[in-house]
This record gives C-alpha cells, structure tokens and sequence, in this order.
C-alpha cells in the first residue's frame, strides 16, 4: 500500500473532487433523452423491470383541494387558538386587561360616568340648600342670609368638583389598578358567562349587541375613598345597581356566536388545517412544489386576516356611539382583544415565509442546487484548511459524517416543535428559531469529517480514494 503524507494526500483530493466537479457539471449540460422502459414494445427485452406509473392529475388536483381547506380554515384556527389560551386562561386574561386601569382614557371615561352616577343619586345642589336654609333657620340676620343664600351655587360647585376630584384621585391610583386587577380576576369566568347568556353575569350582553359593566364594586371603593378623605356626605351614596354600556354593534351577537365556537374548536382547529396542508403536500406528484404552494397559500391567508384587523379597527370605532363610548376608548379596548390575534398572525406569515424559502433552498431546482453546492465546497475548504493545520474532530467527525441526514432531520424536528409548543408564538420566536438551526446546521457540515480510505491496490501516482 502506497503512503501518502496527508498534505499530498489533501491536494490529490482537492485534484479529484475538481475533475468530479467538472464531470459533474458536463453531465448535467448534456440533452436528457428519455428512454424508453424495457418490454415497452415489440416484446424485445420483456423480462425488464416495469417503469414507476407516476401520479396523474387527480393527485394533482386532491392536493390542491387540501391545501386550499387548510389555507381557508388558517384563519380560524388562529381565532380559536388565541379565543382558546387568552379567554380560557386568567392569568393570560388578567395580564391583558390590566394595563387598562393605567390608561388615561380610560381613567377619564371611568371618572365621568362615576360622577354622573353619583350626581343622579345624590341631589348636591338639594343637600347644599338644605344646608344653608338650615342654618338661616338659627336666626341669622338679613344680610347674613342674603350672603348664605348667594352661597348655595359656588358651595354645590365646590362640593361636585370636591368629589370628582376624590373620584379622579382615587381612579388614578394604585388602589384603584388594584381593584380593577382583583375585579378582572374574578368576573373572568362572568365574561365567559356573557358570552354564554348567563343570566346571572356581571358583564351584560344585550341581545341589541350591547355590552356593559357594573359599576357598583367601582362606587363602593369611591365611596370608602370618599369617606376617608373627610367628604362625610358621601355616606350617603347609597348602593347603585347600575350598569354602563361600554360598546354596542349589530354585530356583536354573531360575534358571541363565533366566541362559542372558538372556544370549541380552539384544542382541535389548529392541528386539522395542519394536517390539511400536510396531507396536500404528500399525495401531491411533486411534493416540493407542493410544499412551496402551501407555505405560500398560509401566507396570503395570513396577510389577509391581518388586512381584516386593521379594517376591523375602523369598523368597530364607527360602529360604537361616541355618546356611548369615546373613540379613543373604543379603539383601546379593540387593540386589546385585538392585539393577541394579529400578533399571532403576523408569527404564522412569517412562519409560512420561512417554509416556503427552506423549501425552495432545499427542492430539486437549479439555483438552489448550485447555492447548496457553493455552501457545501465552502465548508469543505474550511474543513480542509483545518486539517492542514492539524485540527481535526477524528472519529467523531466520521460519525457526524455517517449521521449526517439523522443529525439534519433532528435539528428540523426540534425546530418544529419548538415553533408549534412554545408559547406564545411570535415573529421574533421564528426567525431566532431559524438562524440558530441555520447555525447548527452549518457547524454540523464544517465539524463531519468523510471516510477517506486508500485501498492496498491503489497506485502510488493515483490513489484511489472512497468517501463512504
């Protein structure tokens, strides 16, 4: 057997995967001719193998079929999903509607209707009057009383803007955030309930299509602020069984409707349109092609579901009265049940491009055959280049080699399932996902290390070299 030292033995390869590349490339620029299959005609060479029947057009058109459902029941599915953890799940639910207390709009909008119904309960100006003739009734002389009653409208004044500054002040506050925190704990399970015309709910939806709040827990904390502050008129504010609507829309009983069903749907949904579109990309006769459809298909639904948000932005401001309910509020209270949604969608539209790219890269077509090509010599001249230098991954490297498709289709299944279970899904979850498969991927081809073997009747001027 002849010995190589292993710089000669690295340039002869280098000279042989040279002369394999070119060969390689002549004959990928020859004609094809397709041949025809042995005992196709005239009985000649019957005993041959029969040709592979390929798929014909009904397969063509069930995948097409499946992949159009899947692409169509997407978007519900992302509804029911989110309908599915955000609604059923408190503490999700907490953690969203929250932030609202915090809000200045709606700090304001609370505060006004606070006021007005603590003004249609308690008659101020009355108190105030009845307050002064009292003490005009002491005896007080004529100038004296002339003076008091001048003094009923600035004191009734002063005692509305006292107490809409104790309402401001206290709904400013952390007391205020607090209850409203302790208050969206507990009636979670009463807006489920609305949605399931539970009589007994706190949060009402009229079969008009308009939702509201009770503001009795709000009033009593006013009034205990109140109290506390020294307005001792405030006692009296009796217990008001009052409730505000905080939207109203024709649409919102379909929309209760649509809740149930979400809800429903939400464990089951996501996984049929998958299969969907997975079953499309299997019976299809070429299932890169189909792959790269598919992923496209989910896009367009998802840039389409996110188009419907911002549309329904607009709709839903228009369709609330401002008498009702201020616009700034309405679009608030919109952005956060809306919020979760398209955040959802946009991370499937990014998942879909990302599909449908890592498709394309690894199909059967020219450019990204000669880009996988460029990215495989560039490792090896990188691996070559350290093994010059006496840096070597051994037998390790050997094994990566002989697990090199286990290894990859590892790192794909990980990747998947990190995109499908972790939650919540986003964009940037997705594209960190795939750099740093990217990234493993590409230390995988730069650490395997081929077999080289130099058999003993191998010449000393040609070796021959087997890469297993």
């Amino acid at each position: 057997m002849a010995r190589l030292t292993n710089v000669e033995l690295l340039k002869r390869i280098e000279e042989l995967e040279a002369e394999n590349s070119a060969l390689k490339e002549e004959v990928e620029n020859q004609p094809t001719v397709p041949l025809e299959p042995l005992g196709a005609s005239g009985g000649s060479g019957g005993g041959g193998a029969p040709a592979k029947k390929k798929r014909g057009w009904p397969w063509t058109l069930l995948a097409t079929v499946l992949i159009v459902l899947g692409a169509v029941l997407a978007p519900v599915a992302v509804v029911s999903a989110w309908a599915k953890v955000e609604l059923t799940d408190t503490d999700r639910f907490v953690a969203a509607y929250a932030p609202l207390a915090k809000d200045p709009a709606v700090q304001a909008f609370i505060t006004d209707e606070v006021v007005t119904v603590i003004n249609q309960q308690v008659d101020v100006e009355k108190l105030t009057s009845d307050v002064v003739d009292g003490i005009t009734s002491l005896g007080t002389g004529p100038a004296a009383t002339q003076a008091l009653n001048l003094l009923k409208g600035p004191a009734a004044a002063g005692i509305q803007s006292l107490i809409r500054t104790g309402v401001s002040q206290f709904v400013a506050s952390d007391a205020f955030a607090n209850v409203w925190q302790t208050a969206l704990r507990v009636s979670h399970t009463q807006l489920v309930a609305a949605m399931q015309n539970d009589p007994n709910s706190a949060v009402k939806l009229g079969g008009d299509g308009s939702v509201g709040i009770q503001l009795g827990p709000i009033i009593d904390a006013v009034k205990s602020a109140l109290v506390d502050q020294g307005i001792g008129f405030a006692s009296q504010i009796p217990t008001i069984d009052r409730t505000i609507v905080v939207a109203q829309s024709d649409a919102l009983p379909t929309v209760q409707l649509g809740y149930g069903l979400a809800v429903a749907a939400g464990a089951w949904l996501p996984w049929i349109a998958l299969v969907l579109l997975a079953a499309g990309v299997l019976v299809a006769r070429r299932r890169s092609v189909a792959l790269i459809w598919a992923a496209v298909a989910l896009a367009l639904s998802m840039a389409l579901v996110a188009a419907a948000f911002a549309v329904g932005n607009v709709l839903f401001i228009s369709s609330v009265s401002p008498t009702l309910l201020p616009s700034g509020v309405a679009g608030l209270l919109y952005e956060t049940v809306a919020g979760a949604m398209r955040e959802t969608t946009v991370a499937v539209l990014v998942l879909a491009l990302v599909v449908a790219v890592v498709g394309w890269f690894a199909g059967p077509f020219d450019t990204p055959r000669k880009l996988r090509g460029l990215a495989s010599e560039g490792a090896n001249r990188l691996r070559r280049v350290a093994e010059r230098r006496g840096v070597t991954t051994g037998r390790v490297g050997e094994w990566m080699y002989a697990q090199r498709v286990l290894l990859r289709v590892a790192v794909a299944v990980i990747a998947s399932a990190i995109v499908i279970f972790v939650r919540p899904m986003s964009a940037g979850l997705i594209v960190s996902t795939l750099v740093l498969s990217l990234v493993v991927v590409a230390l995988l081809e730069i650490l395997q290390r081929p077999v080289i073997t130099v058999p003993a009747n191998a010449s000393a001027d040609v070796p021959v070299v087997e890469v297993e």
